[in-house]
């Protein structure tokens, strides 16, 4: 196979420094490696999306309703999140059809958050639950990257997400009844000002192109403490108050840097650097990878407070208190 162009030694290098940088050590994809680098269409690569978010969405969703003991027909909402393709009807029609979900189930389909979505939604299911009492909400977070490789952009943005994002999905269940785990006592949401062009995909023939600015890292670094302390402060909670920290990684630098700004170590976040170097970045359904960590290798005390929190395009921020029961 003839080269599709050259790319000066020094690019090279600077390529392999930003591989050895990331720290993500495998990854997965539905399609093995020899295809999904192969040029297609659009409209290809957006039928084997549809395809693959419902067969994997459907895997998610029966293994979560089966964990936390509920029948389909128990949820009242269903909320779903994916940015790396486009579908309608949208991922929870789908599911209703195929698994049972009452005729009446709510839906709240989230497609332009990206990284920051799985967050999101655990947010709208709490305010969902204070206006409905008992009730039962599924989130579903499906998310195929690799599925926007783009073989002839030897962008630096291009390099750094095929490095980072990984293809998987999650569900998770959000209940108002009384259950052990944690519980969400308060959410905000920050948008960094004139920050468009911060994150983001650009939609084109050959597919999705991954829009990133190289100081994202730096940008949130910035302004990290003082969103975490007034978050904090406003609800009457400190610093020495949190116990457990479920960071959405993003990347290394990004991780690292929020380390930095708010006086953590490597012990504090380690289910984040698990999640970042055994399965890359899964955009949305990354926070809810860690939570799962958390609970199963990490769980806090009862009475307990942690702080999750996730970035994407926007360029947003979310933050969500949470109490162990």
């Amino acid at each position: 196979m003839g080269r599709v162009f050259d790319i000066p030694e020094r690019r090279v290098e600077a390529m392999m420094s930003i591989v050895d940088n990331a720290q993500v050590h495998q990854r997965h994809s539905i399609f093995p490696i020899e295809y999904t680098i192969e040029p297609r269409a659009l409209s290809q690569t957006n039928n084997e999306y549809i395809e693959h978010a419902v067969k994997l969405g459907h895997e998610a969703a029966q293994k979560c309703l089966c964990r936390a003991g509920l029948r389909a027909d128990e949820i009242d909402l269903i909320i779903t999140v994916s940015c790396t393709g486009f579908m309608i009807p949208s991922l929870d029609a789908h599911l209703i059809n195929m698994m049972g979900f009452r005729s009446n189930v709510r839906r709240m389909p989230f497609t332009e958050l990206g990284c920051a979505a799985g967050a999101m939604a655990i947010s709208r299911a709490a305010d969902f639950i204070k206006s409905n009492p008992g009730a039962n909400v599924l989130i579903i977070a499906v998310e195929l990257p690799s599925l926007t490789f783009q073989r002839r952009d030897i962008s630096q943005a291009n390099l750094i997400s095929s490095i980072l994002f990984g293809d998987g999905a999650a569900a998770v269940i959000v209940t108002g009844q009384n259950k052990p785990g944690p519980r969400v006592l308060v959410t905000e949401t920050y948008t960094f000002p004139d920050s468009l062009g911060a994150m983001g995909f650009d939609l084109r023939d050959s597919g999705f192109h991954i829009l990133l600015a190289k100081d994202v890292p730096e940008m949130i670094g910035q302004r990290i403490e003082e969103l975490v302390h007034g978050f904090l402060q406003r609800h009457g909670k400190t610093r020495q108050d949190i116990k457990g920290w479920i960071l959405h990684p993003g990347g290394a630098r990004l991780l690292g840097n929020i380390e930095e700004k708010l006086g953590l170590c490597k012990c504090d976040t380690q289910p984040s650097w698990d999640i970042l170097g055994n399965v890359g970045n899964l955009s949305s359904a990354t926070i809810l990878f860690i939570l799962q960590e958390w609970l199963e290798k990490r769980p806090l005390k009862s009475g307990e407070h942690a702080l999750a929190a996730a970035f994407g395009p926007g360029f947003s921020a979310e933050f969500l208190l949470l109490q162990w029961n």
